[in-house]
């Protein structure tokens, strides 16, 4: 019989922080209103209140730390789902999907509950950064599909996608926001006549 292994201590530690930031951050999608305070997280990870100030010395540590934990797992995503999609058009479109996929889920509310607590320099700064990464394959695909100036084009493409944030945080539904979507890429999108 194989012997398991405890987990080390900087596991204990990563497991326990991973634990307060998804704490954090279901609290913070529950009320957007209010910045969860450090023993309601604590209360929330199951974990005493005193050990939260081993990992964030404040609740505004706290929230800078989600706010740099959860725009990498956008990005992942998005990059992920043009991964699966082999012609440039058909990524074009994934990007658009995924990034309205994350925003129906409530990801975007997230966002938008981060901005409310008063986080604005750092989250600022990482939206600058999820930006930018973003942008680098929706452009790398723009230009795969003959964009002339793939750089602009993605600006284009990106207040598309603002836009059907906006209306999916109105009430329209996902699939309709997809359908829009399609229904305006699908003519630039598709292959060039040989």
């Amino acid at each position: 019989m194989p012997k398991i292994q405890a987990p080390t201590v900087a596991e204990h530690r990563a497991a326990q922080r991973a634990a307060l930031l998804d704490a954090a951050r279901t609290l913070l999608s529950e009320d957007a209103e209010r910045a969860p305070g450090l023993a309601d997280v604590a209360r929330r990870a199951g974990l005493a209140r005193s050990s939260v100030y081993a990992y964030f010395r404040s609740r505004d540590d706290l929230l800078d730390a989600l706010i740099v934990d959860t725009f990498p797992r956008w990005s992942a995503y998005v990059e992920a789902q043009m991964a699966k999609v082999r012609t440039p058009g058909d990524r074009i479109l994934a990007y658009v999907y995924a990034n309205l996929r994350l925003v129906a889920r409530g990801d975007h509310a997230l966002a938008r509950a981060l901005a409310a607590t008063g986080r604005t320099d750092t989250l600022a700064n990482s939206s600058r950064l999820l930006h930018d990464e973003l942008q680098t394959p929706l452009r790398a695909a723009l230009a795969d599909h003959g964009a002339s100036d793939p750089d602009r084009t993605a600006e284009l493409v990106q207040s598309i996608v603002y836009a059907l944030t906006r209306m999916i945080e109105d009430g329209l539904a996902e699939r309709a926001a997809r359908r829009l979507a399609h229904e305006l890429l699908a003519p630039y999108l598709e292959p060039a006549a040989p």
